[in-house]
């Protein structure tokens, strides 16, 4: 059955996005637990679950920034934008366990890959969702120019975290680097980062 598009505001869908991108930032947090020991050794032991933590919860806050203009440029809410926007809110849902799952066994490939793995899920889970943008603004050349100019940055980003999967069976340290790499990228001015 169809969803027809006028039925759903785009700020409907912006505030069910919200509340569940606060779910899974919720999930996360309970997750920390406090040291087992109050010395300064028990606490080194949950430092890489508190790192694996800060890190979740900066790739989840970069989403939620970016999610905010893509929600507001969308011109209406059509089945492709909902069902995207879906897709990356289900792939976010698995960022608490893949948190913990790192945190606790930050040595292990699994744990690196399934990290990445997910990361690159719900890059292109905003991959999707910026097609859809690109097609509802295809009337506005400056828009879509815009749009496509960003889709490459989402394509790199994409590409880095699908080759921290196989990496993290050759050298852990390598998925890490992209890891922490990837959300660092945000915070660069985006005229350097695209060459304008």
């Amino acid at each position: 059955m169809a969803i027809p598009d006028r039925d759903i505001p785009t700020n409907r869908l912006e505030a069910f996005s919200d509340a569940v991108i606060a779910i899974i930032i919720t999930i996360m947090v309970l997750e920390l637990r406090a040291p087992a020991e109050p010395t300064l050794a028990g606490v080194l032991k949950v430092v890489p679950e508190f790192l694996t933590y800060a890190l979740s919860f900066l790739v989840v806050a970069i989403i939620w920034v970016n999610h905010h203009p893509l929600m507001h440029a969308a011109q209406t809410a059509t089945a492709r934008l909902l069902w995207s926007n879906l897709y990356l809110l289900f792939c976010m849902s698995f960022v608490p366990f893949v948190t913990e799952f790192l945190g606790r066994d930050y040595r292990e490939p699994l744990a690196v890959a399934l990290y990445g793995l997910d990361l690159f899920l719900c890059t292109a889970g905003f991959y999707f969702l910026r097609m859809e943008l690109i097609r509802q603004s295809r009337g506005d050349a400056v828009l879509t120019k815009y749009q496509k100019h960003i889709q490459m940055k989402n394509a790199i980003a994409a590409g880095l975290y699908f080759v921290s999967v196989p990496l993290a069976y050759l050298t852990i340290y390598a998925s890490y680097s992209i890891f922490v790499l990837l959300p660092a990228l945000y915070f660069w001015p985006e005229k350097t980062l695209l060459g304008e």
